[in-house]
């Protein structure tokens, strides 16, 4: 038996038939009707907005993937070690810790929570 998909991919549709071997074929499901729920309302609580605090030089702590910034784990002043969790990066449904390359002073944070970054954009200078 031929089933036909329509599948999208990176915006593009495409038309798909395919062949269903071995098994037997499930019957068709039956809609059956069902109450719509009552929309509860949504009460948004605003996360507190920091500013970056410069604009980021080549020197900055540059994102390696493109991703959502979750948290902010140190301020500017602040005396960090090699290898200390900086930042929380979401990318493709994982956190990934922005760590110190070398140990110094936190001198300028680039970016704000949920910030969307692309590879290469300065996120923290660390001297």
């Amino acid at each position: 038996m031929l089933r036909k998909f329509k599948i999208s991919i990176d915006g593009k549709e495409y038309l798909v038939e395919m062949e269903e071997i071995g098994g037997t074929p499930a019957p068709a499901p039956v809609a059956q009707p069902v109450a719509a729920p009552t929309p509860t309302p949504v009460v948004e609580t605003p996360a507190p907005v920091v500013a970056p605090s410069s604009a980021a030089g080549a020197d900055a702590l540059s994102a390696p993937m493109p991703g959502t910034i979750l948290r902010i784990l140190v301020n500017v002043g602040d005396t960090v070690s090699e290898n200390q969790p900086l930042m929380i990066l979401e990318a493709m449904k994982m956190e990934n810790e922005i760590v110190a390359a070398s140990a110094g002073t936190v001198t300028g944070i680039h970016v704000t929570s949920g910030q969307v970054v692309n590879p290469g954009d300065g996120l923290i200078t660390i001297g």
